[in-house]
């Protein structure tokens, strides 16, 4: 665990997530709405994910799907409402980025609808050409 000081603990150990508390926050957050626990459960095990705590409760977490040579997404970044605004999201996110098994990849990505500002404050830019990207969306799939 490292310490981020006033009683915040950051950690990449997956056996510290809390998977109740990350499904409480994902399970109603824009993007996720509705998503199983189980769902939860799979993404965390096959992901790379840092957690912030406090007081031994899972305050914020974050997660990166990888092939560990190529390709990063970063995803399900969140800090619980009453721990907003310390820079725990930022902390989160660089632990991302600085992870041994994160270095050397070609990209990264993310999609965000309101958190376009703590990502450029950590080097993100707007995809500046969006054409070659294309996706398979299914925004009813937890409903």
């Amino acid at each position: 665990m490292i310490d981020l000081g006033n009683g915040y603990h950051l950690s990449t150990d997956r056996a510290a997530m809390q998977l109740d508390a990350i499904h409480a926050y994902l399970t109603r957050s824009y993007w996720s709405t509705g998503i199983p626990l189980a769902t939860v459960r799979t993404a965390v095990a096959n992901s790379i994910g840092v957690g912030v705590f406090k007081q031994g409760a899972q305050v914020g977490f974050g997660r990166v799907t990888t092939d560990r040579a190529t390709f990063a997404y970063l995803a399900d970044v969140y800090v619980l409402e009453e721990h907003q605004g310390q820079g725990l999201a930022q902390a989160m996110v660089k632990a991302l980025h600085e992870h041994p098994e994160l270095q050397g990849l070609r990209r990264w990505m993310l999609a965000t609808s309101d958190a376009h500002g703590v990502y450029a404050r950590l080097g993100w830019t707007q995809v500046t050409d969006p054409a070659p990207f294309m996706q398979r969306h299914f925004p009813d799939v937890y409903k």
